[in-house]
């Protein structure tokens, strides 16, 4: 017999935790559909057990780009998290909500409720902010705990003297009313545990009867009766399931899986679609279109004098830090991989940040699979913050377990290449600050034997990699926009019964880390969802 739930949700990412924690609380009943397993692996729990989960198939899709001439013809390795959590569980804890002129734009291309006035109160509804910040903008009283760096480091401390002192402001709060400036991180840690949204949404509603949360089910197709979709078809050891839906298919499977999912269900480019032998349902051009990602250059340094995270993850000290994290819950495994955020101006003359900058007090093996260098070094990586660039999804089959073609053009706009070189010159001079003099020592990567434009380049194509924030691959607009896959009530377009949410649906390049206004996202589908009266715009 085949179950019928009110609201079938697939994916447990940030959106999909945060659906079905507000589905369920309506009284509605929930089928949570999740590929992974439970988020049970301890090093999803630990902040700097993040590097392990980066390279673990068990909790990451592992996917890779095709190779690029942005890339030097590389592919890039493209972490996306597969458990209860999703990519919250293995992100680099970062919360970031984006600058107000991003939501407005969206407003502008046509996109009703959307506006940064109207978005704000779902970012304070899903906050609980411990710390400084404005109540006008920040929430108090939300699930998802927002909190500051607790053990600052001199190293740190002096890099951001040394970033104010070149003109840079100190930020009070770049998730308040100015965004521009330079301070510690706001993270979603407390108490030296991550808060995934499966920790901060799942786990205070798994209890409800009429939620059911089902993982190692790999969603397979959406299933349609004509153009109305019903519920989903599913592996659950090897064998194909299936689960209906009364109301609404919600697909929140992220900015690679959902545009792939809706392809091999026969919604997408016409053309694509007979290539890969399935029957076209409802033919959307944009759909796996407008991808977007910033993609990044890390330079390192090497110091002196002073301790870095490289010399306390090794021998004795490591087994020190394990003592520390395990009766304190302090020290380097407390940690998140940056601590420093930098939103600067490229040019003092434009009206806001298009350069995102963090910093570390640890350095990494130049290519290798995050592991840290035998020396103190640092770290500073930059990337612009609304890439030009665009690139797709394509399934390569109708079969959801062959991965699917990602290309995502980086660097193919000569904006996106100006940026980057301005970031890298910038970095430099941020490492360099008389501030950080007395343990600087040299520049490890790229090394300061590459000066011109040309060379710095054509580095930045040979190591840059990606900041893990892929978006915009099922776009929301209006219906005369031939790119938009849903609406602004996130339907999609041409179908009943089906939604989007997650980052797929943004249809600009986010000046941000992309969990918090993934979470905003859902909040804000969640009343349209249900029918409810839209949380009242804030004046500012």
């Amino acid at each position: 017999m085949i179950e019928t739930f009110d609201y079938v949700i697939i994916g447990a990412g940030s959106a999909g935790c945060v659906l079905a924690n507000r589905l369920s609380a309506s009284g509605a009943t929930v089928c949570l559909l999740e590929a992974g397993p439970r988020d049970r692996n301890p090093f999803i729990h630990i902040p700097a057990g993040f590097i392990k989960t980066l390279v673990n198939p068990n909790l990451n899709w592992l996917y890779k780009t095709e190779p690029g001439l942005g890339t030097a013809g590389r592919s890039i390795a493209t972490p996306r998290g597969k458990t209860l959590g999703g990519s919250s569980s293995i992100n680099g804890h970062i919360y970031n909500r984006g600058q107000q002129l991003d939501f407005n734009t969206w407003g502008q291309l046509g996109n009703r409720g959307w506006s940064f006035e109207e978005v704000l109160p779902y970012f304070k509804k899903s906050e609980r902010r411990i710390g400084y910040g404005d109540d006008k903008f920040r929430g108090r009283n939300g699930e998802l705990l927002v909190t500051d760096v607790t053990e600052p480091d001199q190293v740190s401390d002096a890099f951001i003297k040394g970033v104010v002192n070149l003109g840079i402001p100190l930020s009070q709060d770049y998730n308040g009313a100015i965004q521009e400036g330079v301070n510690y991180f706001q993270r979603t840690i407390f108490s030296g545990r991550r808060i995934s949204a499966a920790k901060a949404f799942l786990e205070p509603a798994h209890k409800r009867k009429n939620l059911k949360i089902l993982t190692n089910r790999h969603v397979t197709e959406i299933i349609f009766d004509k153009r109305t979709a019903i519920g989903v078809k599913y592996l659950l050891g090897g064998v194909e399931q299936e689960i209906h839906a009364r109301k609404e298919v919600l697909l929140s499977a992220g900015a690679i899986a959902s545009p792939q999912l809706l392809q091999v269900s026969g919604v997408g480019n016409p053309d694509l679609l007979n290539k890969i032998g399935v029957s076209t349902i409802c033919a959307l051009p944009g759909v796996g279109e407008n991808l977007s990602d910033h993609y990044g250059v890390r330079l390192a340094a090497r110091v002196r004098g002073v301790q870095t995270i490289n010399e306390r993850t090794r021998g004795l000290r490591l087994a020190a830090e394990l003592t520390n994290y395990l009766v304190f819950r302090k020290g380097v495994l407390a940690q998140s991989p940056g601590v420093v955020l930098a939103l600067c101006k490229s040019n003092k003359v434009y009206d806001r940040p298009d350069l995102q900058v963090i910093f570390a007090p640890a350095s990494y093996k130049e290519d290798a699979a995050y592991k840290l260098d035998n020396f103190p070094g640092i770290t500073i990586g930059s990337w612009p913050m609304r890439p030009e660039s665009r690139g797709y999804v394509h399934a390569l089959s109708r079969n959801m377990k062959d991965k699917p073609l990602i290309q995502p053009n980086y660097l193919k706009a000569e904006a996106d290449q100006q940026l980057l070189l301005s970031g890298i010159k910038l970095s430099r001079q941020m490492l360099q600050t008389p501030e950080l003099a007395k343990w600087y020592q040299e520049e490890t990567t790229p090394g300061k034997s590459l000066q011109g434009d040309d060379e710095l380049l054509d580095y930045a194509r040979k190591h840059g990699t990606t900041i893990f924030h892929l978006m915009g691959t099922c776009k929301m607009g209006p219906s005369f926009d031939q790119n938009a896959v849903v609406n602004d009530e996130l339907k999609v377009h041409g179908l009943d019964g089906i939604r989007v949410v997650d980052t797929s649906i943004i249809p600009t390049a986010h000046s941000a880390n992309t969990n918090a206004v993934t979470i905003m996202i859902a909040e804000k589908a969640s009343d349209m969802i249900l029918g409810n009266y839209p949380l009242p715009a804030v004046t500012l």
